[in-house]
């Protein structure tokens, strides 16, 4: 599967409202969400006037010309808020695109990018659930906070070479 990892063009941030909504974890056995669930504020803080601050990046996979992923950043005060110079992580890709290692490359070209722009960390939360926590521990994310649902995790850049292991 050949897969491009770009930059995302301003005439495709509505995408975005399509990605924030696949990010929506759903537990097994568990009904999805309706999709107006992305108008609440808490999810909108990840979408709202995307392009319009210094901070926001956005990275899509594209497969046979079609936008199947994206991994977004900003510095927002979000569920993985961790400072304002810290910008938090949403990634996602269609339910018919995972678990071929799209969002690992997603996430790393995405590390690549902050570290460039120097920026010391990036940080994102993830339900305790999710299937994505090993993905996240693998690109060199570590827990470093938690509630009941979810963990608050953390990739630093300043051991970027080690964060495969």
């Amino acid at each position: 599967m050949d897969i491009l990892i770009r930059e995302i063009t301003v005439a495709e941030y509505p995408l975005l409202a399509d990605f924030l909504y696949e990010a929506i974890f759903i537990p097994k056995g568990v009904e999805k969400p309706p999709r107006e669930i992305i108008e609440r504020e808490e999810l909108q803080v990840y979408i709202r006037d995307f392009g319009s601050k210094k901070d926001d990046n956005c990275l899509v996979a594209e497969y046979n010309g079609k936008v199947i992923g994206a991994c977004w950043a900003r510095i927002m005060r979000n569920y993985g808020h961790i400072n304002d110079e810290t910008p938090s992580l949403a990634i996602s890709l269609y339910e018919e695109y995972r678990g071929r290692g799209i969002g690992t490359k997603l996430m790393l070209r995405m590390s690549e990018l902050l570290q460039r722009k120097e920026y010391k960390n990036m940080s994102l939360a993830v339900q305790k659930e999710n299937y994505a926590v090993r993905m996240y521990k693998k690109v060199g994310f570590r827990i470093v906070g938690e509630n009941e649902q979810e963990y608050i995790m953390l990739r630093g850049f300043e051991n970027a070479e080690n964060s495969g292991t």
